[in-house]
């Protein structure tokens, strides 16, 4: 085992320059899962993914459509006696909007320097492609010591609506003893991180109307309620000066830190000066009583994604809008549940909208937090694998961000997830110019050879 252990490492050392081809072949692709016109290309995807299992040795491969875009399910269970690793992955991106700020083409992979910039080289194709290129070292040198099975879908980055049913009505399909998701990512180049907390997510769209049609403001404005401007009203009242959100009843399961956590967390390397360096803000605020690392893992939040209403162009339009709308999201922590915080924002707008308006809200989409233990095997896996690279002791984190199915599985499969990945802070997912640190990539392949060698 020692010996294929080097071997795969070797091999992956081999072959950095064809998992690089690899991981541009399939950025190339414009799986944006949002656009209904990408729909032949989020197929292209899945085709890329399932053309590379076969190559890999998987079986039982197979596209299962889902009402929007389909999930790539395969297999390997040879292993007697090993363990059986989930593996899940997804391999659609965020849109690439807006354009004009890319520097290259964001579906025309760019290599400058250390970095891979192209829409997905982080979020989260590099760390798919990671896998696979692990994966493949060990598969041809000696074989997988471990028994595995994939989930990749291809709706990650608008909620996984499709994924509960699926997982739902194949749970003996997807049965294993962990999920292995790298779809979190470091806090520095050397600081290798596992992910034991997610923040859950509640998106929604509120929607203020007042007159039939947009009004001249000179002739009608004072007699009239004026939607953008009550819109505005609600939205600041959701937030006190410290911070604290005003819905009813918003706090009221919201999990505390005890101190052992506080301190934990506290040795994070992200002090205020991590996170002007990353934002580029002047100055930071947040929730008063907590710090900075608490605001973005632990507490929830209340944040406008963007404003509509009346006259945007250039020059002036003295006009009273019809309409107004705001896309509202809150990050959501353990025990809060989309359901219950959308029925507190509807109890806090009938308590708050003035007469003269009427008022709709769309829920959009959302996910439940998540909390995993620290102890289990796989994570005892990463942790010595993470180490064998690095040659430092991981750092355990909460992470900001939502990824719906870690307590999807938690709900329905019963298994816990290890979560890492090798993207880094600056790598500007969801924004123009994202890329991927290759050598940070390379070291997260050969991590992960570890890692699935240590589950025996």
């Amino acid at each position: 085992m020692t010996d294929n252990r080097e071997k795969a490492l070797q091999y992956a050392k081999e072959n950095k320059e064809k998992f690089l081809n690899e991981l541009i072949d399939i950025v190339r692709i414009p799986s944006v899962s949002t656009d209904s016109e990408r729909k032949d290309d989020m197929l292209r995807a899945a085709e890329w993914l399932t053309k590379k299992l076969a190559d890999l040795g998987m079986e039982n491969i197979e596209i299962f459509p889902t009402p929007k875009h389909p999930v790539v399910y395969a297999d390997w269970l040879h292993a007697e006696g090993a363990p059986t690793v989930l593996i899940y992955g997804h391999y659609d991106v965020q849109p690439a909007d807006p354009l004009e700020l890319w520097e290259t083409p964001p579906f025309e992979p760019s290599q400058r320097g250390d970095n891979l910039h192209a829409r997905g080289a982080s979020d989260m194709k590099g760390q798919v492609v990671a896998t696979l290129s692990a994966i493949e070292s060990i598969v041809e040198n000696g074989g997988l010591p471990i028994n595995i099975k994939f989930m990749i879908e291809g709706e990650e980055e608008i909620g996984s609506p499709s994924l509960v049913d699926f997982m739902e009505s194949h749970k003996d399909l997807l049965a294993a003893d962990f999920c292995l998701n790298a779809d979190a990512g470091m806090l520095g180049k050397e600081l290798p991180s596992i992910t034991y907390a997610l923040r859950g997510l509640a998106y929604f769209e509120i929607h203020v109307n007042g007159p039939s049609h947009d009004l001249h403001s000179g002739l009608f404005g004072g007699a009239v309620r004026n939607p953008a401007n009550v819109l505005m009203t609600l939205i600041a009242g959701m937030k006190d000066a410290d911070g604290h959100i005003q819905l009813p009843g918003f706090y009221d399961k919201v999990r505390s830190l005890d101190d052992e956590e506080r301190a934990q967390l506290a040795r994070l390397p992200m002090k205020e000066e991590f996170f002007l360096k990353q934002t580029g803000a002047p100055a930071l605020w947040g929730e008063k009583g907590f710090t900075p690392v608490e605001h973005v893992g632990a507490r929830p939040t209340l944040d406008v994604n963007g404003m509509l209403s009346g006259f945007t162009g250039e020059g002036a339009k003295t006009v009273l809008p019809a309409t107004a709308m705001a896309k509202i999201s809150m990050r959501l922590v353990p025990d809060q549940t989309p359901g219950e915080v959308y029925e507190q924002l509807v109890q806090y707008m009938e308590a708050n909208t003035p007469e003269g308006v009427t008022w709709d809200i769309k829920i959009e989409h959302g996910g439940n937090p998540s909390i995993s233990e620290r102890d289990g095997i796989g994570v005892r896996a990463m942790a010595k694998a993470l180490k064998q690279i690095w040659g430092v002791e991981s750092l355990f984190k909460r992470e900001g961000g939502s990824i719906p199915v870690v307590g999807n599985m938690q709900d329905i499969l019963g298994i816990e997830s290890v979560l890492t990945g090798f993207g880094l802070p600056d790598d500007r997912i969801h924004s123009p110019n994202e890329k991927q640190d290759l050598p940070t990539w390379y070291r997260g392949i050969d991590a992960l050879i570890h890692f699935f060698y240590n589950l025996v």
